[in-house]
């Protein structure tokens, strides 16, 4: 059984310039990339560009030795042997070197600085194979010729086995084992991630993930970063977005856009939807129906502690955290609140209307800014039921909602990290 040799490890920045030299030691050119196929595990390299106003490439076949001094061929160079590239192949430097990719330990994006090459024999053959991508400080150093200053600083290598292939020659590099990481990230790393991709990635890159990782690493972002995406996006995937974030922020995105352009996404998404979000886009800026969201959970004042157990129990898996039951009667008027512990040690037979707050804090929908952060700071309240002028519910506004207006300088994951709240209340 022929077995693989190993016959020596490079760096591709160390190789990078390096003479080439034919079978009597001429110097025919000098390394200028490398050609690389991606149909496996890991790149294999097919040919080298030694001249930099030159098309051909030497095939890897044609070359006997690799050291750290030079490359050498096993004969002369001529026209005849050498390739053109093909439609399948791509240059490492050109198209993988200085790509980023997803360092999933630390939660961040990173570049790739150095790659790392094992020359192999394998039935008498003799290849290159790209094994690892550097991410390190000593890869970078290493390019600039400064390795020995950070020569204490430990390697920090990504094997190619965990990368994804190209989809394009000018796509970022990704990894193939994302989707399973993804669902391991805080919303806030991925937030992290996305915005520090370029401009033009960002919107292809949420393309990339499913719909609830999506809407919770976009209401991650600044307000700024959002409307950019949506801007980037096509319109039906826009639509979809929007349709299926909670409609405060779905509102506070489409309010700055363009007129057309807001109705259009409007015009694709649900009715339903569209209406509940046209709605909040009509309050004034400064008012407290700007800042509410209308989805909370409203029940009826007749039914038992159970039986609003239940109905919570079957939202559960969509609704991460609860802060308060309103209790409604058949018009929406707001009765009276209870919160889900005070509903948990109830009797199960008790009904709502026998459990409940009747004196409940609210504000009205025209309220301003100011006056909600002041009841939710005075009460300290996690939310705020928002009424109108016949006390019907209309929404409720969360205290990171006020926080996000109060501290405009902080993020929304800087925000968040202070308090435990999730923006998805359900309401039925």
């Amino acid at each position: 059984m022929n077995t693989v040799t190993n016959i020596g490890e490079f760096y591709f920045s160390q190789l990078l310039g390096k003479p080439i030299l034919d079978e009597a030691g001429r110097c025919i050119g000098k390394v200028k990339d490398m050609v690389v196929k991606w149909d496996g595990a890991a790149p294999r390299v097919t040919g080298i560009k030694y001249g930099r106003n030159t098309k051909g490439l030497v095939p890897i076949q044609f070359v006997a030795e690799i050291n750290g001094k030079h490359l050498k061929l096993t004969g002369q160079l001529a026209s005849a042997i050498l390739l053109p590239l093909k439609d399948d192949e791509i240059y490492v430097s050109k198209w993988l070197l200085d790509k980023q990719i997803i360092d999933f330990k630390g939660s961040k994006l990173v570049r790739v600085n150095d790659i790392t090459l094992t020359w192999v024999e394998h039935d008498n053959q003799r290849g290159l194979v790209l094994v690892a991508v550097d991410i390190g400080l000593r890869g970078l150093f290493r390019r600039l010729g400064l390795e020995f200053l950070v020569k204490n600083r430990e390697h920090n290598f990504i094997g190619w086995q965990f990368i994804k292939p190209l989809e394009d020659r000018t796509s970022s590099l990704q990894l193939s084992r994302d989707k399973e990481r993804f669902s391991q990230l805080h919303p806030a790393d991925i937030a992290d991630i996305i915005e520090q991709l370029d401009y033009n990635s960002r919107a292809s890159f949420i393309k990339n993930l499913d719909s609830r990782q999506a809407i919770n690493a976009l209401a991650e972002m600044d307000l700024d970063t959002q409307i950019e995406i949506i801007t980037q996006m096509d319109q039906e995937q826009a639509s979809d977005l929007l349709e299926d974030m909670p409609p405060d922020e779905a509102a506070d995105i489409l309010g700055e856009l363009p007129d057309e352009k807001s109705q259009e996404l409007l015009s694709l998404m649900e009715s339903d939807d569209a209406e509940e979000v046209q709605e909040l886009m009509n309050y004034p800026d400064d008012t407290a129906g700007a800042l509410m969201t209308t989805e909370y959970i409203g029940l009826s004042a007749k039914i038992s502690a159970e039986e609003a157990i239940e109905r919570i129990r079957q939202m559960a898996p969509t609704a991460e955290t609860i802060y308060y039951i309103y209790v409604l009667d058949d018009k929406e008027t707001l009765l009276g609140a209870l919160s889900l512990r005070e509903l948990i040690l109830a009797s199960p037979q008790a009904a709502l209307d026998g459990i409940m707050h009747e004196k409940v804090i609210y504000v009205r929908h025209d309220d301003s800014h100011r006056k909600v952060a002041d009841i939710i700071h005075k009460y300290g309240l996690l939310a705020v039921p928002v009424v109108d002028e016949q006390n019907a519910m209309l929404g409720i506004i969360t205290v990171d909602d006020v926080l996000e207006i109060l501290l405009p300088e902080r993020g929304r994951g800087d925000v968040s990290s202070g308090y435990i709240i999730n923006r998805r209340l359900w309401r039925w």
